[in-house]
């Protein structure tokens, strides 16, 4: 059994938020030294009905964001994004296409945020107290909070994802 699991859910969102806060100073740090650059993706899920997928963290900033996360050393930016999703919402990407670096990062020089999209015909969830809540949600109805400069860019973002969508071919088949 893992040792997460093991803790009340309290506890462990709690140590979460601990965590996150070291690892953001630590991120400082390490860039302040070695100008080293944290290399990460955030993800645009769609599914069927062209909603987008959101999720809010139990630690951290706490408001609506796409899913995604840091890469594992020698990961593509596609697989980064497959695991992350896959991870965070138990939904499967389809027709992944990257899509460049993210304009809402806040903090280019320290992060590298590679933007993906993909598709999905999977319903999300989660069992993971990293993720407080997540969902679809039509691109004309969006939760808030969302931070304002991720909530400016996200259209700009739409219409890349959209763009950059493959042939009928390569897309995930309807629900029926």
């Amino acid at each position: 059994m893992r040792l997460a699991a093991a803790l009340p859910r309290g506890l462990h969102v709690g140590a979460l938020r601990v965590a996150h806060e070291v690892r953001w100073r630590w991120w400082k740090l390490a860039w302040h030294v070695a100008r080293r650059t944290v290399r990460g993706c955030r993800v645009l899920v769609f599914d069927a009905e062209e909603r987008l997928l959101l999720i809010r963290h139990s630690y951290g900033d706490r408001r609506w964001t796409l899913p995604g996360g840091g890469f594992d050393r020698g990961e593509s930016a596609e697989a980064a994004a497959a695991r992350e999703v896959l991870e965070e919402t138990a939904c499967r990407l389809h027709a992944v296409a990257v899509l460049g670096l993210a304009t809402d990062t806040g903090l280019p020089q320290l992060h590298e945020v590679h933007l993906v999209a993909g598709w999905t015909i999977d319903e999300p969830g989660s069992e993971d107290r990293e993720i407080a809540a997540c969902g679809f949600f039509a691109l004309d109805d969006l939760p808030q909070p969302m931070s304002e400069r991720f909530a400016a860019a996200l259209p700009g973002y739409v219409t890349r994802a959209k763009a950059a969508r493959q042939p009928a071919v390569d897309r995930p088949p309807a629900p029926s």
